[in-house]
């Protein structure tokens, strides 16, 4: 797998793309803790079981199945918001979307459990349309070669969101009612709005066709056959299943971390400061760091090394289920988990980034970036039940070692794809 590099680091981070992204991956992150992370702690106080909370985490999946109505993300224009373009006036739709949503979730108890999911259900289901359309405009506004730049800037952005949906979330939680900080989060995406209205809307080559039918095999079929043109046989099959697995350390751990750091003794204050305020700043570290790996040393060394230090990064969870409430030991966990997070996900978008053909942006990188999630999600709903039959150790190293099958397959599919992106 290669990448050409023909960009300086000043180049690459000095576009005013890279401005833009910052407030994308904002609008981007904000919606994941609160509907994730920050949501499983209001349902922990609420006396909701440990099982339960697994089992609702699966109103994320929307994350991992927006491959399924990124078609019309591409294809169908919005009325009324079309005059700002494809790509705006569906991130536009989305936030408005989010912003009812939180202040739905809001005025609604966790004790009237089925009505509070649905309101989350679609909160998360407008997040997931919103990274369907950040991830095309960012894929759109700027060639392959400087998208590990772009990755940082939008991770920058992201992690700020993390500080707010996280870190400040938490915070307040401990002087301020539960639905009070919905509502303020609700407003943060009233203001992202503005971004979104005077961001530049990139060049999308959308083609032209007369019947209906003819969008459908462009806009649904189209995607997935362009795909395996390109890889075909074993090399597609293989590569879909890596897409799945090289991240999946990382996506189960999410959902148990809150109850965990609660049951360990922290209160939300200290969860709230170490975990997403000294964690997002760590993370950013490594995204910039995993940006500048990418511009510097390619797009496919750069991944190897997140993965492997993404995996082992789980590991340093035992430390703390084994130490309790040593504030210093926490710490040093969460710094470490963050910065190889940072890192590996800029990696993997620059990766993800430059499998994509243009003609399919968004239906191709949503169909990528949720088989990144798929498994990750699947195996967080149940693991509860994984945490109450084999113990927080258990599961810690069990998270580490399922890594091994994507290490396995990238040695294979090193000297069998290729890293090019078509106009």
């Amino acid at each position: 797998m290669t990448s050409s590099r023909t960009y300086s680091l000043k180049e690459a981070f000095s576009q005013p793309a890279a401005l833009t992204m910052f407030f994308f991956g904002f609008t981007s992150g904000l919606p994941f803790l609160l509907v994730g992370g920050t949501l499983s702690a209001w349902l922990k106080e609420s006396n909701v079981s440990i099982e339960m909370i697994g089992l609702i985490s699966y109103t994320t999946l929307t994350y991992s199945l927006k491959f399924l109505w990124s078609p019309l993300v591409d294809q169908l224009r919005l009325p009324l918001l079309s005059a700002l373009g494809q790509r705006r006036s569906w991130l536009l739709a989305a936030q408005i979307l989010l912003c009812v949503s939180l202040l739905a979730v809001s005025l609604i108890s966790p004790q009237a459990l089925m009505l509070f999911v649905l309101f989350t259900f679609l909160a998360a289901f407008a997040g997931a349309t919103q990274d369907i359309v950040v991830d095309a405009y960012r894929i759109e506004i700027a060639p392959a070669e400087v998208q590990g730049a772009l990755a940082a800037t939008y991770t920058l952005g992201y992690r700020f969101a993390l500080l707010a949906s996280g870190a400040m979330a938490l915070i307040l939680a401990d002087h301020i009612a539960w639905p009070l900080v919905y509502q303020l989060m609700a407003a943060l995406v009233a203001c992202m709005m503005l971004a979104t209205y005077f961001a530049k809307e990139p060049t999308h080559k959308a083609a032209a066709f007369n019947t209906l039918a003819a969008t459908i095999k462009d806009g649904v079929i189209g995607p997935f056959k362009d795909f395996f043109l390109r890889y075909r046989g074993a090399v597609g099959v293989a590569l879909l299943l890596f897409m799945g697995l090289f991240k999946i350390s990382d996506q189960m751990l999410g959902v148990m971390a809150f109850p965990f750091y609660l049951e360990s003794g922290f209160t939300k204050t200290e969860i709230g400061a170490v975990s997403k305020f000294f964690g997002v700043w760590v993370g950013i570290a490594g995204a910039f760091i995993g940006g500048a790996s990418v511009i510097r040393f390619g797009i496919e060394r750069s991944l190897l090394v997140g993965m492997i230090v993404g995996g082992l990064s789980n590991l340093l969870f035992v430390l703390l289920a084994l130490f309790p409430a040593k504030l210093y030991i926490f710490i040093f966990v969460i710094g470490g988990e963050n910065f190889a997070g940072g890192f590996l996900g800029t990696a993997a978008v620059a990766w993800l980034s430059a499998l994509v053909n243009r003609h399919y942006t968004a239906t191709q990188y949503a169909l990528f970036s949720s088989l990144v999630t798929l498994p990750g999600k699947v195996i967080g709903g149940l693991s509860g039940f994984m945490v109450a039959s084999i113990g927080y150790v258990g599961f810690f190293v069990f998270s580490t070692l399922s890594i091994l099958p994507a290490l396995i397959l990238f040695m294979w599919l090193r000297s069998r794809v290729t890293l090019e992106q078509e106009e």
